[in-house]
């Protein structure tokens, strides 16, 4: 995966091993630190992010529901961006705050009621083992008012992806947006370029990034 941001510049550019290492740490922290078990719901409240693709695939290592944009009341853990943290208060179970800050910065304050994923995830271990095997079966994803099995995240993903690299602009609160953005490429042997604030970059500059990156698939 390789993320930009146009609202600041920034560009992260994860290889396999080590998206895959962010993605055992994040097990790790959630399983470990914040007790969440196999049925338990994680309300996402992040926007299309390479960190909130880490988190996706943590949701789903563990066997928890990953509830994009839902409800923190009816959530056993929130994950909340610096924009929905006083929504994500709500929230009676485990808080986790992302600053989204280049490099995977950390707040300079951490914010009252939350753990500060920047701090936390570091010390974590960088291979995991689920404590309870995943069902399949089990819900696994809500998006748009819908819910996936994990199976059916799988099939389908397997199905609409392509096998190329695809440059995504769409938001994660849809499944489109979801596919193209981390679930299609991952399910064909495919890569990303995720862009968030896209919309800033016009389309000369989207052009050459196209070149750049060697983008065979654009969504938008």
């Amino acid at each position: 995966m390789t993320f930009y941001d146009d609202a600041t510049g920034e560009r992260v550019e994860l290889s396999v091993a080590t998206f895959a290492n962010w993605v055992a740490k994040t097990s790790n922290l959630l399983q470990g630190d914040l007790a969440a078990a196999p049925g338990d719901r994680v309300a996402l409240l992040l926007p299309a992010h390479w960190q909130t693709a880490v988190w996706l695939l943590a949701c789903a290592s563990v066997g928890v529901v990953a509830d994009v944009g839902g409800d923190p009341k009816a959530a056993d853990v929130v994950v909340s961006g610096p924009d929905s943290l006083e929504a994500a208060l709500a929230c009676s179970g485990e808080r986790v705050a992302l600053a989204l800050r280049p490099l995977g910065g950390r707040f300079p304050r951490t914010p009252d009621g939350f753990v500060d994923y920047a701090v936390e995830v570091p010390s974590q271990g960088d291979r995991f083992a689920p404590f309870s095997p995943v069902d399949p079966k089990e819900p696994a994803l809500v998006v748009g008012g819908r819910e996936f099995s994990g199976a059916e995240v799988v099939e389908r993903a397997r199905a609409e992806g392509t096998g190329d690299r695809v440059l995504s602009g769409l938001a994660y609160d849809t499944w489109d947006g979801l596919n193209a953005g981390l679930y299609g490429p991952l399910a064909t042997g495919g890569s990303v370029v995720l862009c968030r604030h896209l919309d800033q970059l016009g389309d000369e500059g989207l052009a050459k990034r196209i070149e750049s990156e060697r983008v065979a698939v654009v969504r938008r």
